[in-house]
């Protein structure tokens, strides 16, 4: 084949390529990120670049107008390069920097929330031990490795220890040159103790590890020093897979559709990872063998795509995953940049679509140690709920779609600068104030700002309850347009992409699916447990995105119930905390395995289940609901 230049530009970025490649894929490993909601399926209409110079094969462009195709413009998930061209990338088309919760933000969560979590008790999964063994002798004739055993459960009561070749190999060199004084690092491992490194007994640097939770959309890490429990660097990003796709079936589509996509998926969440490395390692001037441990939390698909697992069973009846509970692997066997002897821990998972962060979420909130009746929400392109105290726990997943990041919505866009996050309507003018992540023109709607929208444009008549825009309605900014209505919320004078940003009847009606999907699985619990809205004593929002969620506009679109605001926390990144939690703790380690046992899956397709959760969901695409007296302040 032909080999091919390709210039990217805003980003002054040159590669080769075969003739025949995919644009997509060939911006991806450019490090030129770009949307696709679709994971290349065509559908989206997200990933438009403009062909500058040069020719290009165009496969199905259906998603474009003639006019935009006029100008340039490809979908890069159907295109290939047949030669050299220079292709540009447009602003709303590109992935920037997102907004990404990692440690506690203060500008974010009140003391309290901080605090969610109880301090743990300082006994990490990897621990070093300062030991001086007995020297042998003709009478004292026991084995080096019995030695050294019998020295390290001198006062202290540890499971059965085992030590791996690698170790042995070293002991007996090791201990007669150091004058049988060492330092021993022992990690806890299937209910047994490893000794699993030997350390010079002179040696003061510190140990560490890395907790790092493997969002759908981005990543987050937290470096550890695991002698004292303090995090010395935090660091977040995306994650690479989202340039195949924006939410799991996405992905796992682009798996089963794409030869060699399992491996692609892999090794982006790998590079993802690694990259989170590099700068934390950076940050605290260490090597990549200071690092001794690593905790890892993350959905049920993002577990089978971090290890090369195949996740197509995921989605396909019964939606049986290869495996919830993990066992230890090397970090030399996935290819994460730590000492490459070290072990990875995944934090279990208990169904397909409730997976590692939610057990992970349960264990840093206390949830399963508490009296009162809690509701754990963590809403994302799937929202998984948890409710339940110390006696039970029943979980279920609801498939809310990419609405709440941008997907679906044709001006729709996750968290990232020039994205609108708050609307300001006039109610007599229909003159709109709004504000941008970054304060830099709009180049679309994030999740957060999509809620207030809808709330916002409800409250001062210009949709119904349905999500139509009032027929009587007469002002220039309602729009008719092909099959449907729009509504003008910037002018492309004031826009920071050469259009118009509206909202169009659709946008509202996938918002209100999404919504309705949510709230229709809080009730699937409550009813199989017999309870209503008022028995839940608290309500624990999760997640980046939920902390940015404007509570009263929440409720006033009925995606969270309608409780007193002091029943509401704004939980934060609670799979970090989790992971970071087993990290330091081998007590909690062991509690959010058995966590994940006792929590009950409400699967909301069975038989017994799918009709209930239709109604419940139909009865839920309404705002902020067709039974107002579930929603009685935002009826009042």
């Amino acid at each position: 084949m032909a080999e091919n230049k390709v210039k990217f530009l805003p980003n002054e970025i040159e590669v080769s390529c075969d003739s025949g490649t995919n644009l997509l894929e060939l911006a991806a490993d450019a490090g030129v990120e770009l949307k696709a909601v679709c994971g290349g399926a065509g559908s989206c209409g997200k990933c438009q670049v403009i062909v500058k110079e040069g020719e290009v094969n165009k496969l199905d462009q259906g998603n474009l107008s003639p006019d935009k195709l006029s100008q340039g413009y490809v979908l890069a998930c159907k295109t290939e390069i047949t030669g050299d061209v220079v292709i540009e990338i447009p602003p709303e088309s590109r992935l920037s920097k997102h907004q990404i919760l990692v440690e506690d933000d203060e500008d974010f969560l009140t003391e309290e929330e901080l605090q969610i979590a109880e301090e743990v008790e300082l006994s990490p999964i990897y621990k070093r031990l300062e030991l001086e063994l007995s020297e042998p002798s003709l009478v004292d004739n026991a084995s080096d490795l019995e030695r050294l055993y019998t020295e390290i459960n001198r006062d202290r009561e540890l499971p059965p220890l085992t030590t791996p070749l690698s170790v042995l190999n070293e002991l007996a060199d090791h201990l007669r040159e150091n004058d049988w004084k060492t330092q021993v690092s022992v990690t806890a491992l299937n209910g047994n103790y490893e000794v699993s490194e030997l350390i010079s007994p002179d040696d003061e640097n510190p140990d560490y590890g890395i907790a790092v939770d493997i969002g759908t959309t981005t990543l987050a890490l937290d470096l550890v020093d695991l002698s004292t429990g303090q995090t010395v660097v935090s660091e977040g990003a995306y994650n690479k897979q989202a340039n195949y796709g924006d939410d799991v079936i996405g992905r796992i589509n682009f798996v089963t559709e794409n030869e060699g996509g399992l491996e692609r998926l892999h090794q982006a969440v790998i590079k993802s990872i690694n990259e989170l490395i590099d700068k934390a390692i950076n940050k605290q001037g260490i090597e990549y063998s200071d690092i001794k441990t690593a905790v890892f939390a993350g959905n049920t698909t993002m577990s089978h795509l971090f290890l090369g697992i195949d996740p197509n069973n995921i989605r396909l009846d019964p939606y049986i995953p290869t495996a919830n509970f993990i066992p230890p692997l090397k970090a030399n066997e996935l290819g994460i940049n730590i000492k490459e002897e070290a072990w990875i821990h995944y934090l279990p998972g208990v169904a397909s679509f409730v997976g590692g962060d939610i057990t992970s979420g349960v264990l840093a909130t206390e949830l399963s140690n508490q009296e009162s009746i809690t509701l754990f929400i963590d809403i994302g392109t799937n929202g998984e709920l948890v409710l339940g105290n110390q006696d039970w726990l029943m979980t279920c997943s609801c498939s809310a779609g990419p609405a709440f990041e941008g997907g679906g919505i044709e001006y729709g866009m996750r968290a990232m600068s020039g994205a609108i996050e708050y609307f300001g309507i006039d109610e007599e003018t229909y003159e709109i104030k709004y504000s941008t992540i970054d304060d830099v023109p709009p180049i679309g709607i994030c999740g957060s700002g999509l809620i207030n929208l809808i709330a916002t444009l409800n409250e001062v008549g210009i949709i119904s309850r349905s999500g139509k825009f009032n027929e009587d309605l007469e002002h220039g900014r309602l729009r008719d347009r092909e099959y449907e209505k729009e509504f003008l919320l910037v002018p492309k004078e004031e826009a920071g992409i050469n259009e118009d940003i509206v909202i169009t009847e659709n946008d509202i009606k996938n918002l209100l699916r999404s919504k309705g999907a949510i709230y229709a699985g809080i009730r699937m619990m409550l009813k199989n447990m017999s309870l209503t809205e008022e028995f839940i004593e608290q309500v624990l929002v999760a997640g980046g995105f939920g902390n940015y969620i404007n509570l009263d506009d929440a409720k006033k679109i009925g995606l969270l119930p309608d409780l007193p605001a002091d029943r509401f926390k704004f939980v934060g990144n609670t799979s970090l905390k989790g992971a970071k939690k087993s990290l330091l703790s081998q007590e909690a380690f062991e509690q959010v395995n058995e966590i994940a046992k006792k929590m009950t899956y409400l699967e909301l397709s069975a038989e017994d289940q799918s009709h209930a959760f239709t109604d419940e969901f139909v009865s839920a695409q309404f705002l902020p609901h067709t039974d107002l007296s579930l929603f009685p302040s935002v009826a009042g």
